[in-house]
């Protein structure tokens, strides 16, 4: 486990610089978090709220009761809402920021949907989620059994007591379906980075 969330972090730092590098926001710049951590399991879990030096310029947004991360970050504004179409005006946001949550959505629908969103509220935005294709599947640290029918898999993970996991938790991408809802979401141009691990890519990072 410890080996899983080393590498977790030095995945999210090398995603982190990359943001930086490639959006170079300031301490004008206005960033809408998509999907914050309501309970954090380790410690690269909100990774902006962490790291950004100006919190006061982040709104975090979710669907889970965001006390206890109001607690943690009394300087970033919070908004809950019930999913589905979010609650600001077109390009309200310089930046929107969304690390490995479209794969927790929803079926593609929902998914596009998602996308639209992002796109619509943000003149910028970073998201990034994990390659189905990648050898582990990086939610519940399993090799090679994600890639047979979902509902082996799933039946796996309850027999292993890891049934979380199941049902509409996760709907992992591959380049080819990502690149799809991207175009289908009106997403013409944007940039698509493979951030590789063990000579695999284990995630990609979507800059627009």
């Amino acid at each position: 486990m410890s080996i899983a969330y080393t590498i977790s972090a030095w995945n999210r730092r090398r995603k982190w610089n990359l943001f930086l590098q490639k959006l170079q926001p300031t301490a004008t710049t206005s960033i809408l978090d998509v999907g914050f951590n309501a309970v954090e399991y380790s410690a690269t879990d909100n990774f902006l709220e962490k790291n950004y030096l100006y919190p006061e310029r982040i709104t975090a947004l979710g669907i889970n009761d965001p006390a206890d991360f109001k607690k943690r970050y009394p300087k970033v504004s919070v908004v809950e809402y019930p999913g589905g179409q979010f609650p600001f005006p077109t390009q309200s946001f310089d930046i929107v920021w969304s690390n490995a949550v479209i794969e927790h959505v929803g079926d593609r629908e929902k998914q596009l949907g998602f996308l639209k969103e992002l796109r619509r509220v943000g003149k910028h935005g970073f998201i990034t989620t994990p390659n189905r294709h990648f050898p582990v599947e990086v939610h519940t640290r399993t090799p090679l059994l994600h890639w047979l029918p979902k509902q082996w898999f799933h039946d796996y993970l309850k027999l292993v007591g890891k049934s979380w996991a199941t049902g509409d938790y996760m709907q992992l991408l591959s380049e080819k379906e990502l690149r799809q809802l991207l175009v289908d979401a009106g997403m013409y141009e944007y940039q698509l980075i493979r951030n590789r691990c063990c000579g695999f890519t284990l995630d990609f990072a979507i800059i627009w």
